[in-house]
């Protein structure tokens, strides 16, 4: 029988915490056409009002993980243990630093990055810490 403290695994190992929030309907929109309801699933996401939710900007505050959105303008929002993010374009992304939110190459919302420490106003909106960049397109990051 193997021993199962031979491997590592960075995935839950306790229930992820999801919670309902509305959705900006500006960054994420609800679409038929995807499969979990939009095109920004997976994406970052930051709170943009009182119980509503945008794709996180470049030095946001990321919350969570977009799981998916529903026609009444809901999403399901996953903000821990865990989450699988995307780096942001030219992302620094080291182990062990806090998280922010970033930009693809399109300028595109809803991607992360590591903070800029010497970058005050980033310090009080970054959390979380780099677990596993080895891939830039799904960064681990305990919450």
């Amino acid at each position: 029988m193997s021993d199962p403290r031979a491997t590592v695994v960075l995935d839950d190992f306790e229930k992820p915490e999801q919670y309902t929030f509305l959705i900006d309907n500006s960054t994420i929109t609800y679409s038929s056409s995807y499969a979990r309801g939009s095109a920004s699933v997976d994406l970052a996401v930051k709170l943009s009002a009182a119980t509503t939710v945008a794709l996180a900007g470049d030095g946001d505050a990321v919350i969570g993980q977009l799981m998916q959105v529903f026609p009444d303008n809901t999403a399901t929002v996953k903000v821990g243990p865990t989450l699988v993010l995307p780096g942001g374009n030219g992302a620094s992304l080291t182990l062990g630093k806090k998280i922010v939110g970033a930009l693809n190459a399109s300028s595109a919302p809803g991607y992360i990055r590591e903070v800029a420490t010497g970058t005050a106003a980033e310090l009080g909106k970054a959390r979380g810490a780099i677990l596993d960049a080895g891939t830039t397109t799904a960064v681990k990051v305990l919450m």
